[in-house]
């Protein structure tokens, strides 16, 4: 695919960062709804059908892009921020939690990157987004949160939040890696995954790290991310005190996991 809007940019920020993607004058940048963290006035903000990345088959084709990002766990529509004016203009865009954004050339790892679902924040205008889909049964029932996974194609910068730190892996040819399905992040296009059962009924059971991991075998990149934003949340809903009368006791207070207990 060609046809991608050349953009600048720079990303700043440690535990929680921001990326700014620089415009010239008739240049464009699309990202997922609410992103947005600051833009200079001469940038106009547009939403439309889908990634807007002028699929042909007018509104149809356009409704069918749309259909694949909410499979893939995005809104319907994206936004896109076009320069109208003069000079250089500036837009900015936020993560959703603490992580990292991973910048990545498409046409510098063959046109296609596979990433995590809801990974995706901002790309120059003309990046295609889709699903990457698995013809196994296992990998398409069983893979959890890793396995429906989503498609950017194109030659232009694209933007991914990788929650908590991010590491790198370059797999030889051959070379295998498993990987919990939540902490893959993104990979080229030429990594063979499938999901695997992490084992015995003991080992799903009791080992505490999910019932599935991702195989990954190389040649290809591989990225990980430390936290995925669903472990997160799930540490966040597990510390959340819990009270079925609706009331609610102070985590700080001494009684505060002993309270619930006293009052029946």
């Amino acid at each position: 695919m060609s046809g991608t809007d050349e953009v600048d940019y720079r990303i700043e920020g440690n535990s929680t960062q921001y990326v700014e993607i620089e415009l010239d004058p008739g240049e464009s940048a699309v990202a997922e709804a609410g992103a947005m963290m600051y833009k200079d006035s001469d940038i106009e903000m547009s939403s439309v059908l889908g990634d807007a990345s002028g699929q042909e088959g007018g509104f149809f084709g356009k409704l069918a892009g749309a259909g694949k990002r909410l499979i893939s766990g995005e809104g319907l529509f994206t936004t896109v921020f076009t320069h109208n004016g003069s000079g250089k203009a500036h837009v900015g865009f936020s993560a959703p939690y603490p992580g990292t954004i991973l910048p990545i050339k498409l046409s510098e790892v063959g046109g296609t990157l596979i990433c995590q679902k809801d990974s995706f924040l901002a790309a120059a205008k003309g990046v295609s987004m889709g699903i990457a889909f698995k013809k196994k049964i296992l990998t398409g029932l069983f893979g959890g949160e890793g396995f429906i996974l989503q498609k950017l194609d194109g030659d232009g910068w694209v933007f991914v939040h990788v929650g908590g730190s991010l590491i790198k892996r370059e797999l030889k040819p051959g070379e295998v890696l498993h990987a919990d399905t939540g902490c893959l992040a993104a990979m080229t296009s030429d990594v063979e995954y499938e999901v695997e059962s992490v084992g015995g009924i003991k080992s799903m059971m009791f080992a505490g790290e999910g019932f599935f991991f991702v195989r990954l075998q190389g040649p290809g990149t591989v990225w990980l991310q430390s936290l995925p934003f669903s472990r997160l949340a799930g540490r966040m809903w597990a510390a959340a005190p819990q009270s079925n009368s609706g009331e609610s006791v102070g985590e700080g207070s001494v009684i505060g996991g002993l309270g619930s207990l006293l009052k029946n």
